[in-house]
């Protein structure tokens, strides 16, 4: 299918619901748009952009919510099949986005559309089905309040159709917890940035989706010889086998290796019990089955059977995030309960990494005697206690006792008892991933650099974990770039990686194969993109499109409040060397870093702010006569 007059791989639909009025409207996706930002992550940000207002209530009517895939999505091309959520974030108050495999994102091209705008708010709970082109709005009274898995099956027999792909809120959502996510059947997440709240906020439990649509490329013979070349590069990969037998998993050990696991609040970057809990102790005793996301040649995901409670449990997962964050993280070394644990996260529909902060911070304080057992609601904090975990997942969950001071994130929390800001780990209020920036300085710029808060997947400079400094030299003209410990040439390293991933994110492919195991550079996007769409696209052009993507994303920021110094880290990494593992006695040396990063990007050195060069070089032009209205632009 095709609506756009001259380029294939799109539908050309994009579909706008307003919950509100019920008003259904189908309309054609832009062809301007698609030159320059060619879908997914980049049409939504640039409709959030310019449809919703400065200064908007995340969790207010106003506020939108854009479901984006890209063109590659839907084709076959075997790197998965992605889709990006975006809003304004309710957790931190810029920009929101999170991006989720499976099946759901070819489902909606197939049932019809390229993006699905939610405008407005229900008066009472209602889910979404969208079917071959047509959309009902569904009455949702009897689904609210339902865990995950139980609103997943109960819309799957409504439905009547075991093809249905759905994605759904939790509990947790509709209380308004503010890191909760959107899950797509079951075990696959959007759950960065709460906008699993803003979904709730909406009274929208699920959005279900079913289609028997296809999706035509523009040049079949080119497409299938691309295809051919991504698939031999991927099987004779090094990392092939790795990630197919433990996925993101195997990055626990490591992580360990080289001394940056978060290990009890980033207080222990290498632990002795890392084998215990790790991705190879999941495949030697737990997995059962590899499951793929659409048309990917790496089915790196992986069912696995609990067998030591009362009752088995069989799920999809865990990601490494995930892994290390309910196990080193919050010292715990019982990996059955780790799993259990974050079953739970995932059935009361929760950001996994939130939750690792929140009660990982909370366990610090404890530890310490900075937090008192009454002002924690008579709970013992200690280290590893999964008991205790669990009461306190539900209570954030239903906001009950000292879970609700945790639920609006780890500065709300350290903001409402007055104490534990200095070790609230985070960046623009987005609590931190599990890996120590210390001992990985490119990531750790990233961190600080994110246009939604401390977050790896914008930059995911994998490179510097090579150690090579050949390829710094000949990527970078900087032999420190490639090196996880070197500090010059991390700018360019940073701005390379954000732009190729804001391309790989826009295509709707995988950027764990497409960026991490560096199947894509720019030269085969431009095919791939001629390939698909007919769209001829020199190398420059669609490195731009990358480029273009991030500064909105940064001028969206800008709007919002964002300046140089909330591009910063927690000051534990910034003053405290670590004292123990293979990165001893390195911080991180940020200023440093900044300085370069925002020379590469064009941006003002002192605010941090896009300059009117770069810009209108990207064609921004009304984007500066916004920052010119409202007195933002540099000096």
């Amino acid at each position: 299918m095709s609506g756009l007059s001259r380029f294939y791989g799109y539908v050309g639909r994009v579909l706008r619901v307003n919950l509100t009025t019920r008003e259904v409207r189908v309309v054609e996706l832009e062809e301007g748009l698609v030159r320059a930002y060619l879908g997914g992550r980049g049409l939504n940000v640039v409709r959030l952009y310019y449809e919703v207002s400065p200064g908007v209530n995340p969790l207010s009517p106003e506020n939108k919510l854009f479901f984006g895939v890209g063109p590659v999505v839907g084709t076959g091309f075997p790197l998965g099949a992605r889709l990006n959520v975006t809003a304004k974030s309710p957790q931190t108050g810029i920009l929101g986005d999170s991006n989720v495999g499976g099946h759901f994102a070819p489902e909606l091209k197939y049932a019809g559309f390229d993006q699905v705008v939610i405008e407005g708010r229900s008066s009472r709970p209602v889910y979404l089905y969208i079917h071959d082109g047509a959309v009902e709005v569904r009455d949702a009274d009897g689904l609210w309040g339902m865990r995950v898995r139980e609103a997943y099956e109960a819309i799957r027999r409504e439905v009547g159709d075991p093809g249905v792909q759905i994605a759904v809120v939790g509990p947790a959502a509709e209380n308004l917890v503010r890191f909760s996510g959107i899950f797509f059947n079951r075990s696959r997440p959007a759950a960065r940035t709460g906008l699993g709240t803003v979904m709730a906020s909406k009274g929208l439990k699920a959005i279900a989706v079913r289609g028997d649509g296809y999706v035509e490329v523009a040049k079949p013979e080119l497409f299938e010889k691309l295809v051919e070349e991504v698939e031999f590069e991927v099987y004779s990969h090094e990392q092939y086998w790795p990630r197919r037998v433990m996925g993101t998993t195997r990055i626990l050990m490591a992580a360990n290796k080289i001394g940056v696991l978060p290990g009890k609040h980033f207080t222990e970057p290498e632990v002795p019990y890392a084998f215990e809990v790790s991705g190879e102790m999941l495949a030697l005793r737990y997995n059962v089955k590899n499951r793929a996301c659409f048309s990917c040649v790496v089915p790196c995901s992986r069912v696995f059977v609990v067998k030591r409670f009362s009752e088995c449990f069989i799920s999809e997962g865990p990601e490494y995030e995930a892994l290390a964050g309910m196990t080193v993280r919050i010292g715990n070394k019982d990996l059955d309960k780790a799993l259990k644990a974050i079953e739970l996260v995932n059935d009361l529909g929760m950001d996994v990494i939130s939750v690792s902060e929140v009660l990982s911070w909370a366990m610090e304080l404890y530890s310490r005697g900075v937090l008192s057992r009454e002002e924690v609601g008579g709970l013992s904090l200690d280290w590893g206690d999964m008991e205790v975990v669990m009461e306190l997942l539900m209570d954030i969950a239903y906001r009950r006792g000292f879970g609700d001071v945790l639920a609006d994130g780890v500065v709300a929390a350290a903001e409402k008892l007055g104490k534990g800001l200095e070790i609230a780990f985070h960046v623009k209020r987005l609590e931190m991933i599990q890996a120590d920036p210390r001992g990985l300085k490119g990531y750790g710029l990233g961190f600080a650099v994110s246009s939604r808060g401390a977050d790896h997947l914008r930059s995911e400079p994998f490179i510097e974990l090579s150690d090579d400094p050949e390829v710094g030299l000949m990527m970078f003209g900087e032999p420190e770039a490639t090196l996880r410990l070197g500090v010059r040439g991390k700018g360019r390293l940073v701005a390379y990686y954000e732009n190729l991933c804001a391309l790989v994110d826009s295509l709707g492919v995988c950027k764990n194969l497409a960026e991490n195991m560096d199947i894509l550079n720019y030269q085969k996007v431009a095919k791939l993109v001629e390939a698909v769409t007919g769209m001829t696209l020199s190398v420059a052009e669609v490195e731009a499109i990358g480029e273009r993507i991030v500064n909105l994303e940064r001028v969206y920021d800008v709007r919002e409040g964002v300046r140089r110094e909330h591009d910063v880290l927690p000051e534990r990494f910034l003053r405290e060397p670590l004292k123990v593992g293979a990165s001893t006695g390195h911080v991180i040396e940020l200023d440093l870093m900044l300085d370069e990063y925002y020379r590469v990007r064009g941006w003002d050195v002192r605010s941090g702010i896009p300059t009117v060069r770069k810009l209108e070089e990207l064609g921004l032009r009304d984007v500066v006569e916004d920052l010119r209205r409202m007195g933002l632009l540099p000096g």
